[in-house]
């Protein structure tokens, strides 16, 4: 996959993250609150991540 796409998939696990943390908050869940945020966490760092990768190539 290019760096692009892994920066598509990090965004899009980052949305998935949101609305867990979303249904979390609407459902009066802490668990699954904090499950989203972990997610969103994650795929922050993995984006960041593959965009350092991207603009390290680029140069």
């Amino acid at each position: 996959m290019g760096r692009s796409g892994e920066i598509a998939r990090a965004k899009a696990r980052r949305l998935k993250g949101m609305k867990k943390e979303s249904d979390g908050i609407a459902l009066g869940d802490e668990r699954m609150k904090a499950e989203g945020r972990r997610e969103q966490d994650a795929a922050r760092r993995e984006e960041e991540r593959a965009r350092a990768l991207r603009d390290s190539s680029d140069s």
